[in-house]
């Protein structure tokens, strides 16, 4: 969206809300046209939905916390924004990083079903990705999504009889046909007219299939730039990408290849860097530590190197057919265990 674009949606969102007369938490959402700035609005929440839990996390703003103390009467100055300390609630999120969020479809464990997407939900569940590029971002979603893909490119070739026919359709395989057709020759411009995807994504998209391009055209790690291989994993590229990329798995075991990527990487000092949220675009200092990995920065936020209390504990990825709250109840639990030891 355009800046003007989100104006537009924003003060019809404002206006929505105060026509109902909601005092909470809400969220609006539209079908939009770019061409003609043509809007429909799909659905009005006047609750705590999963978009809106999502719109929390990604901002590091309590909307539940907010909008509980709304209703009992509170107004937003009376408020502290519990991630500054130092600020209120009145004071709108302002982000210096980037947040994806990625459907999860289940759709092949039913028989019959219709894989075309539209405004209706088809999704079980979703996951988030956080960095500082769209192009980071993606590849991690597309990995965590938890269908055993490894990023945007470098993936199980797909088998598509007509890629054009494949593009036209908006199913949930879509974005590795645009991997395809890229491979294939296919411009921005054709993609565009035949997705109407947004030609901003398609570019950013196009960037990693451009740097997937220039390591396949590296003959070996011995010959793999500093310079690439540091594009690279700003892109999101993983070192198992890389060492598909440049075809080490037919030399050795695609483990054994990570690591030797692992290693040149570490060579040549391209580490990665803990990112603090902070809700306000770093104009007030954090006060919890809501962290993300990124390989866009150049020193970390926070000292942790020689913290001995640290505890890792894994989530269980995105909600799926056999996998939902409960999970996420264990490692909250989990997590209020160690606290207390």
């Amino acid at each position: 969206l355009t800046n003007s674009e989100a104006q537009k949606l924003r003060e019809l969102s404002i206006r929505i809300v105060r026509h109902v007369g909601i005092v909470g938490e809400c969220n609006v959402q539209y079908a939009f046209d770019p061409e003609s700035e043509d809007y429909r609005v799909i659905e009005v929440n006047a609750r705590l939905s999963r978009s809106s839990a999502l719109a929390s996390k990604a901002t590091g703003y309590p909307l539940a916390f907010v909008a509980a103390k709304l209703g009992l009467g509170y107004g937003l100055f009376d408020l502290k924004n519990s991630v500054t300390k130092t600020t209120t609630a009145y004071f709108e999120p302002a982000l210096d990083y980037v947040v994806c969020k990625i459907p999860r479809w289940d759709l092949g464990k039913f028989r019959g079903v219709d894989r075309e997407l539209g405004s209706s939900m088809k999704s079980v569940g979703e996951v988030m990705a956080i960095g500082r590029t769209f192009e980071e971002v993606i590849q991690k979603g597309l990995r965590m999504i938890g269908q055993g893909m490894h990023g945007f490119v470098d993936n199980k070739e797909i088998v598509i009889d007509n890629v054009e026919a494949a593009l036209k359709e908006p199913t949930d395989k879509r974005i590795f046909v645009i991997e395809k057709a890229f491979k294939e020759g296919y411009t921005i411009d054709q993609i565009y007219d035949l997705t109407k995807i947004d030609r901003w994504f398609l570019q950013k998209l196009y960037c990693i299939h451009e740097t997937d391009r220039q390591l396949h055209a590296c003959t070996s790690v011995n010959v793999l730039g500093n310079e690439l291989l540091r594009k690279a994993k700003i892109q999101g590229f993983t070192d198992f990408q890389i060492a598909r990329a440049l075809g080490m798995e037919q030399e050795m075991d695609i483990e054994k290849a990570s690591m030797a990527i692992r290693a040149r990487r570490k060579q040549a000092g391209i580490l990665p860097v803990v990112k603090q949220i902070d809700t306000l675009a770093a104009e007030y200092p954090a006060q919890t530590n809501y962290l993300y990995l990124t390989y866009s920065g150049v020193a970390h936020d926070i000292r942790f190197e020689q913290d001995k209390r640290s505890v890792v504990v894994l989530g269980s990825g995105a909600y799926r057919i056999g996998s939902s709250v409960e999970f996420d109840w264990c490692g909250v639990q989990a997590l209020n265990t160690i606290r207390k030891e």
